[in-house]
């Protein structure tokens, strides 16, 4: 089985997981001799978080909130090596960013300024805690930037798809008038029948000629 890229981003992890994981520490600190079958431990685990509250479960949404955040920031920077695949348009349009990413390239000097010795992810979950930490009024302005480029977008898509099909329409018409051209051998061989024809007529008036004498 082929290994996956080792460069490639860790998966982002849900709350549930996050969860999951806690309970794991937890049993191996509290009981570290009890071994616990997978099955048994899933059970267990999934009877507890069905029974929790959702201000218990909270400190688990947060948690894979700025692991999202983490894994989206790293994947920006993120170059799949020897990836083959379609080739993409250059002139295609570019998907336009969220609120939160404008929050980001907004903020990220800043937090860089201030923690210089934090590394990518350690960076992008400053910046998902001060994203969780605003106010939706602080939030609103990234949020409306985000919509009039996203319609922007939709636009321009809309436009660049159009351009491709109006180019593949006259592709096609070039390729059915080549198609339709009629090809120059078919007159000549018309012409050399006719030719043979009127060579035959003219044996026939020879030979009625000599019977007349």
């Amino acid at each position: 089985m082929a290994k996956g890229d080792p460069r490639k981003p860790k998966g982002k992890m849900s709350a549930y997981a996050y969860f999951v994981q806690t309970c794991r520490e937890e049993h191996k600190k509290k009981s570290p001799e009890i071994p616990v079958s997978f099955s048994e431990f899933s059970k267990r685990c999934s009877a507890r978080w069905k029974a929790m509250s959702v201000k218990e479960k909270s400190r688990f949404d947060d948690m894979a909130k700025q692991d999202k955040v983490r894994y989206d920031q790293e994947m920006m920077h993120y170059m799949p090596g020897g990836k083959r695949g379609k080739k993409k348009d250059p002139n295609a349009p570019k998907r336009p960013p969220s609120g939160f990413f404008l929050f980001c390239s907004e903020h990220r000097p800043q937090i860089k300024a201030q923690y210089p010795s934090l590394g990518i992810g350690d960076v992008a979950k400053k910046l998902g805690e001060m994203w969780n930490g605003l106010t939706d009024s602080n939030k609103q302005p990234f949020l409306i930037k985000a919509n009039k480029l996203k319609d922007k977008y939709q636009k321009d898509v809309a436009d660049y798809k159009t351009k491709g099909k109006a180019g593949g329409v006259s592709m096609g018409m070039g390729m059915m008038g080549n198609c339709m051209a009629p090809k120059p051998m078919m007159k000549s061989n018309m012409d050399d029948e006719e030719d043979d024809e009127e060579e035959e007529d003219e044996e026939e008036d020879d030979d009625e000629y000599d019977d007349d004498e």
